[in-house]
């Protein structure tokens, strides 16, 4: 069966196992902090969170995309596209250390297009209040993270299982981190809402496996991890065919960063949660001797 033959796997490799996740953990330590070296952050972040001015032009007038190198600035631009037809019907131009009004002129230069109400608007966030928002949101992700700690410690009261739980969070979070940073997304304030939640995507299957492991006593350990484990990849292929079809199915940038994001964390969870969660559990339980 295949179950016996992953349990014999399992018994002879998973100290190998256990260290696959934490070898990526260390890499993307390393990534990130020469990130933050060399740019002085740690992620990519969007207007919304470093300020700058955001720029939509309405219009189904075919624009020439490679002009925009004559504005002279930094920038991103992102297509505006019909839900139904996926027809691009405008832009979206992001920029920092510019007005709204300078930006307006020169891409009326640049595009050779007239601007007004009707076909064009404008969001300027000044970057101390981008800057203040940040560091809210940082705030609120470490409480999370903080109270999330303290549940699975009441939840428990044993240290090394509650330590595996919160150690899968964070490698959960920090390994999707690097690969966002690798991927060049620019995370907006909805980008930080996506890792809060994947602080509760991650401790839910955590959670389960230790629960079977530690507070359930019948059957075999491998036997009560086996079906946590079952029950948790159900859960996770749930959420990610509902991340895959949120992605295909929309065109708004938000939900696209955020789903994208998910969708990561949850891949990454899978792996952490049944190598080394899983490995940690499965020497504490041998040593306190819970078969």
């Amino acid at each position: 069966m295949f179950k016996d033959k992953v349990e014999s796997f399992w018994n002879k490799n998973f100290k190998i196992l256990m260290y696959i996740p934490i070898i990526l953990f260390i890499i993307s330590i390393i990534l990130i902090g020469f990130k933050y070296s060399t740019t002085g952050d740690f992620f990519d972040k969007d207007i919304s969170l470093k300020g700058g001015v955001s720029a939509t032009i309405h219009t189904s007038q075919e624009l020439d995309d490679s002009k925009l190198v004559n504005l002279g600035i930094e920038y991103n631009v992102r297509n505006l596209e019909d839900i139904r037809t996926g027809k691009r019907i405008g832009l979206i131009i992001e920029a920092s250390d510019i007005t709204g009004d300078e930006l307006k002129v020169r891409l009326e230069n640049t595009l050779g297009i007239v601007l007004n109400n009707d076909n064009f608007s404008v969001e300027e966030t000044s970057p101390k209040l981008s800057n203040s928002f940040f560091k809210q949101l940082v705030i609120s992700l470490l409480f999370a993270f903080i109270l999330m700690g303290i549940s699975v410690f009441i939840s428990f009261r044993t240290l090394a299982p509650s330590i595996a739980v919160i150690f899968a969070a964070l490698t959960d979070i920090v390994i999707t981190l690097a690969i966002v940073n690798i991927l060049g997304i620019a995370v907006s304030t909805a980008g930080i809402v996506a890792f809060m939640l994947i602080i509760g995507y991650s401790i839910d299957t955590d959670i389960l496996l230790t629960t079977w492991s530690i507070k359930r006593r019948e059957g075999r350990l491998f036997d009560r991890m086996w079906h946590s484990m079952m029950t948790g990849l159900t859960m996770t292929t749930a959420a990610l065919v509902v991340m895959l079809i949120g992605l295909v199915a929309s065109n708004n940038t938000v939900i696209k960063e955020m789903f994208t994001i998910i969708f990561i964390a949850l891949i990454i969870d899978v792996i952490t949660t049944y190598l080394t969660n899983a490995g940690i559990l499965w020497i504490y339980c041998k040593r306190k001797n819970i078969q």
